[in-house]
C-alpha cells in the first residue's frame, strides 16, 4: 500500500506519555483517502504505575482534533491496559489499528503486540464487521452518499477475508474484484463527499446483501477458534504488567 503520510505525523501525534505505537487508520488505510480527507492517527500510550493504582488516575483515552498544513488531524490513543482489553474483546477497530501497515511510530512493545494478535483472533470478530456494515448500509440507504457505500463494501470484504484466512487487510482495492469499485474509489479520492453514481445503486445494494451472506457463511465455516488462545491471553497479560512496571 502506497500512502503519502505527512512527515510531521509523528510530531503531530506527540503524546504526554510514552508512546507504544502510532499508526494510520481511516480512509488512508482503507485505500480511498480523498484529497481533503482528514488524517486518522491511532495510538497506544503507557500511563505510569502511579497514575493507574493511585488516587489520581491518568487518562485511559487521549483524543485531539486539530489542523496542520490544511489537513485535519484526528488523534486517538488508548492506554496499554485499555487497548489490551479491547484487543481481547474481539474489537475489529483496534485489531486493524495494531496491524496497520502504515506505521508512524513503533516500539518493542508494539512489535510484541503484533506477534500476539493472531492468537487473539476468533470467528466472533465477524460480529464487529457485520455490525459496522449494517450501520453503514443503513446510512447509505438513507443518504445515497458515496462514503457509506465504500465503508460498507470495505468492512464486508475485510471481514470475509479475515474469516477465511485469519489475515487482516483493510484496503478495499486490494480485496475487491467488483467491477465498479475502482470508479467509486476514484470518485472518493477526488473529493471527500464525491457524488455516488446513481446508476450503480441497485448493483451496490445487491452486492452488499450477497457479501453479508458470504460473511455469515465464512464465519460459520471458519477454521478460526471460538475463543482466543489462552497462551496468547496470558502473554498479553504479562506484557501489560511488564510494560507497566518497567515504565
Amino acid at each position: 500500500m502506497t500512502v503519502d503520510v505527512p512527515a510531521w505525523a509523528a510530531e503531530a501525534a506527540d503524546l504526554p506519555y510514552p508512546t507504544i505505537f502510532v499508526t494510520v487508520s481511516g480512509a488512508h488505510l482503507y485505500g480511498f483517502a480523498s484529497v481533503d480527507s482528514d488524517l486518522d492517527l491511532r495510538a497506544c500510550h503507557l500511563l505510569p504505575a502511579a497514575e493507574v493504582v493511585g488516587l489520581r488516575t491518568g487518562p485511559e483515552t487521549i483524543s485531539s482534533d486539530t489542523w496542520r498544513d490544511g489537513v485535519e488531524l484526528d488523534v486517538v490513543s488508548h492506554d496499554l491496559l485499555k487497548f489490551a482489553r479491547l484487543l481481547h474483546s474481539r474489537n475489529g477497530y483496534v485489531l486493524e489499528q495494531l496491524l496497520s501497515p502504515l506505521v508512524v511510530t513503533t516500539s518493542a512493545t508494539h512489535r510484541e503486540l503484533v506477534t500476539l494478535a493472531p492468537g487473539l483472533i476468533t470467528r466472533h470478530h465477524a460480529h464487529h464487521y457485520l455490525g459496522f456494515a449494517a450501520t453503514q448500509a443503513r446510512l447509505f440507504a438513507e443518504t445515497g452518499e458515496l462514503k457509506p457505500a465504500l465503508y460498507t463494501l470495505r468492512v464486508l470484504h475485510t471481514g470475509i477475508h479475515l474469516m477465511r484466512t485469519g489475515e487482516v487487510i483493510a484496503d478495499l482495492s486490494a480485496l475487491s474484484e467488483l467491477p465498479y469499485v475502482p470508479e467509486l474509489i476514484a470518485n472518493k479520492r477526488a473529493a471527500e463527499h464525491g457524488a455516488f453514481p446513481e446508476q450503480l445503486k441497485e448493483a451496490v445494494e445487491t452486492d452488499v446483501a450477497r457479501l453479508r451472506a458470504e460473511l455469515e457463511a465464512a464465519r460459520d465455516s471458519s477454521r478460526l477458534p471460538d475463543q482466543a488462545d489462552p497462551a496468547a491471553v496470558e502473554a498479553l497479560h504479562e506484557l501489560v504488567v511488564r510494560a507497566r512496571l518497567a515504565g
